[in-house]
């Protein structure tokens, strides 16, 4: 939208209306030039948003729904996009006969995504020198937990040595319940410790 006088880009928008056709819609606008103040008129032509499919991850539950995009937008795993469930993170983009890491919204079969409104799930083991105690425990999504971090869960207190994100394995740092896959630990001898998470429990597993 250049300015047809001196062909710079920098303007105001004086009206902006909508014309509203059968499957299109065309936005009209008058423009004002900041650089020699001409006044111009700008039209764009855009489709109108169209359902796409849309399957949405929370925990073991799996929802399928639509939702209106425009089919000219640009999607790309790792966005967010706002569905009647709130708000979601694509986690892949499904063509006819693939899977890829971005694509325009015509040409996408099914969005694949997860909820960005339900508790982080992760799960806890407990290295009990060949035996392993596991828990799934579940906590806020900005619930932090770092590595050297003194646990209680259960009727173990364990020193954190391994934290297992979406990404990669973290031997120092800490990270989020929302990226947390797996949280490694190992027994300690003395009784304090600087959090529980019994409370947080939803599940656990004899060792084995």
């Amino acid at each position: 939208m250049a300015c047809p006088v001196c062909g710079s880009s920098d303007a105001v928008v004086l009206k902006n209306k909508i014309i509203n056709a059968k499957s299109k819609d065309i936005r009209e606008l008058l423009l004002k030039c900041e650089e020699c103040g001409s006044v111009y008129k700008e039209r764009i032509t855009q489709e109108k948003p169209k359902p796409f499919r849309l399957i949405v991850s929370a925990h073991e539950e799996t929802h399928k729904l639509m939702i209106d995009l425009f089919p000219e937008e640009e999607l790309r795993v790792g966005d967010f996009l706002i569905c009647e469930l709130g708000k979601v993170k694509i986690t892949a983009l499904e063509l006819e006969e693939r899977r890829v890491e971005k694509a325009i919204a015509r040409d996408v079969k099914t969005i694949w995504a997860s909820s960005e409104e339900i508790p982080a799930r992760f799960g806890v083991s407990i290295d009990l020198h060949g035996k392993v105690a596991s828990f799934k425990v579940e906590t806020e999504r900005e619930y932090e937990i770092a590595v050297d971090d003194i646990i209680k869960i259960g009727k173990y207190i364990a020193r954190v040595h391994v934290i297992k994100t979406e990404e990669r394995k973290l031997i120092k740092g800490f990270a989020k319940g929302r990226v947390i896959k797996r949280v490694y630990a190992k027994p300690v001898k003395f009784n304090h410790y600087d959090y529980d998470l019994t409370s947080y429990v939803v599940s656990s597993k004899k060792p084995e």
